[in-house]
């Protein structure tokens, strides 16, 4: 993994769908000025991902953002419409900010990209999460292949 703590989010393009608008920003211009919680998971509407790793962070983002965290985002190596739906039907808007990175390029900046099971289709990225401030990552906590433990919201909620 090249992301590491003490280094800034990638100045690389996502897209987030808000309100039937989508919106062209960088990992970097999405931290910057605030603390953040960005998870990064293998795929849109998978099993771990729309059951346990999304839902913790929707169900936790209250309690998340009274120890001082200003936004949380779900980055995926899938297209903004994709993300979009995966939001609107886990019911996280207004909670996550669900971020598209649809030629996997902010996960290779990160160096988390992962080649998966031809059932994925191409590379994804691998599961995580990081806390950042000012765009400075200060916490990161990844998961080894097939594992759902250290950056499940309520590990997360632990640690800060």
């Amino acid at each position: 993994m090249n992301i590491s703590v003490g280094q800034s989010l990638p100045d690389v393009t996502v897209h987030i769908k808000r309100d039937g608008k989508v919106t062209e920003t960088t990992l970097a211009d999405w931290a910057a000025d605030r603390s953040v919680i960005l998870i990064a998971v293998p795929g849109a509407f998978t099993p771990t991902c729309s059951e346990k790793h999304l839902p913790g962070y929707i169900a936790h983002a209250d309690a998340l953002k009274a120890k001082g965290i200003d936004a949380i985002g779900c980055l995926s190596v899938n297209d903004v419409h994709v993300m979009a739906a995966w939001g609107k039907d886990s019911g996280a808007a207004g909670k996550v900010d669900m971020i598209a990175d649809a030629h996997g390029l902010a996960a290779h900046a990160m160096g988390i990209d992962v080649v998966t099971t031809p059932i994925l289709g191409k590379n994804r990225a691998a599961r995580l999460a990081l806390v950042a401030r000012s765009g400075l990552v200060t916490d990161i906590y990844k998961e080894e292949p097939s594992v759902f433990s250290v950056s499940s919201a309520e590990y997360m909620l632990e640690r800060l």
